[in-house]
């Protein structure tokens, strides 16, 4: 909606405390919500497609192929997230070596892909302005590179691609204006909440930093 410039309001929720107005227009439970009027719609993807479909300008390619292989690549999304999660949602360093050895069979993907779908030098996944695909992508760089700033893995040095569209879409004020100002507190509190080992050097950071 940002890229489109439309107008719309945002509220927020507590996850943990998901209020019954919320679960009435949400059947999956889960965000986004968009409201069209009175109807709901669910689901990141679809709702990404919908907009992308009435409101200019399209941010799918407009040749069908092209645009039917974007459609795939966002559907990997998912894919993707679980190998950069294996990495920072663990509770052990040992567990984050681990996910670190399984993850680049599914970042090495996207890597092939990029070079091979996009054929110029960027900085986004088609080229040089955003589309569906970078919008489905970036929520997850944006919380592994907060991640990778304790873990210093390194990880993304191996896919120089990747790295450097995780950079671009870090830089892109439509993607870092998405969220709220607080974004990195909250994110830091939900990694200390549910224990995970990143936190831990999140602690120790604060620590030394004071």
């Amino acid at each position: 909606m940002r890229a489109k410039r439309v107008e719309f309001d945002v509220t927020y929720i507590n996850l943990l405390e998901k209020p019954d107005w919320f679960l009435k227009i949400s059947p999956h439970g889960k965000v986004p919500v968009l409201m069209v009027g009175d109807e709901p719609l669910y689901e990141s993807n679809a709702i990404a497609e919908f907009l992308d479909e009435m409101v200019p300008p399209r941010l799918h390619p407009e040749d069908p192929v092209a645009r039917a292989r974007n459609r795939a690549w966002t559907d990997f999304a998912p894919d993707f997230a679980k190998a950069l999660m294996g990495i920072y949602y663990t509770k052990t360093r040992e567990a984050t070596e681990e996910g670190l050895a399984q993850a680049p069979k599914r970042v090495a993907r996207l890597e092939e892909a990029i070079e091979r779908e996009r054929g110029n030098d960027g900085p986004f996944f088609n080229g040089e302005t955003l589309c569906l695909v970078d919008a489905a992508y970036a929520p997850f760089f944006q919380r592994f590179a907060f991640a990778e700033r304790y873990l210093a893995t390194g990880f993304l040095d191996a896919f120089p691609l990747v790295k450097a569209w995780s950079d671009a879409l870090l830089a892109e004020e439509l993607i870092t204006g998405s969220v709220v100002a607080h974004f990195e507190d909250e994110f830091a509190k939900s990694l200390t909440r549910r224990g995970f080992y990143v936190a831990q050097l999140l602690d120790a950071g604060t620590q030394a930093a004071e």
